[in-house]
């Protein structure tokens, strides 16, 4: 059985004091909770503050996005080994934010996952849907080419070790989310599309997670869900109590 995977993905929220007086008050609300793999993406100036405040703690902590090269002439971006020397264990790739915005592609997907992995990385890899393709009936047909162009060149082992999450972009930070019914049928796709592929093991192995308008009074439908194994959480991970919160609720049944 998969562990519940809970990560935050804080944007561009938060300063360094800020960073540093949630993880303190975090980790001593969580510091018994070892059923759920916790996860806080900050914004760069703050991830090694935020690696130190989560010393011996139960909480991971990744970068936000990176480049596939290992240095170079590249303003404002950041390497997979700056990452890793920062504190990073794991590092968001393809948000939607960042191919909405940013004009990321699969192939740089792909390219941003390579690095990633070759650094030690735990990749986070966000898919989804626009509203327009969701209308369009095309959901499973772009879930189907995100995976093969993103995740091309992957072993095996390398997929099980995975984390993806499904973040139907009408979802992302507009306060609507999937209906259970909705994530329950992409979550069980992308599995069968990884089994497919990549072979059980990977399948059985890999985390894949919802993102998209998580909140603590939808995560238990969403995390009872057999494909689901926990949220990409945005805006409400803000919230040192809501976050808390979230955690909590997508513990499994026998522990809560």
């Amino acid at each position: 059985m998969r562990t519940p995977f809970i990560a935050a993905n804080w944007k561009m929220h938060k300063t360094v004091l800020e960073a540093i007086a949630f993880i303190k008050e975090f980790r001593s609300m969580a510091k018994d909770v070892h059923d759920v793999e916790i996860v806080v993406a900050p914004p760069f100036t703050a991830l090694r503050p935020v690696a130190e405040a989560a010393h011996a703690s139960n909480i991971g902590v990744a970068g936000q996005t990176l480049h596939w090269e290992r240095q170079g002439a590249f303003t404002g971006e950041v390497s997979a080994g700056m990452l890793k020397e920062a504190g990073a264990e794991y590092v968001i790739i393809g948000h939607s934010e960042r191919r909405q915005l940013f004009g990321e592609t699969d192939e740089t997907v792909n390219r941003k996952l390579a690095a990633a992995v070759a650094a030690e990385l735990t990749p986070i890899v966000c898919i989804g849907e626009t509203l327009a393709q969701r209308d369009a009936n095309e959901t499973l047909t772009v879930l189907d080419r995100q995976i093969k162009q993103g995740l091309d060149g992957l072993t095996a082992d390398q997929i099980a070790a995975l984390v993806i999450a499904y973040e139907p972009v009408w979802a992302i930070g507009t306060g609507r989310n999937a209906t259970p019914a909705q994530a329950g049928e992409a979550h069980a796709h992308i599995r069968s599309r990884i089994r497919q592929w990549f072979g059980g093991n990977a399948a059985e192995q890999c985390h894949i997670i919802y993102g998209g308008s998580v909140k603590p009074d939808n995560i238990r439908d969403l995390a009872s869900l057999a494909d689901v194994d926990g949220a990409l959480v945005g805006g409400a991970s803000l919230d040192v109590r809501g976050f808390f919160e979230i955690v909590s609720r997508s513990r499994p049944a026998a522990a809560v």
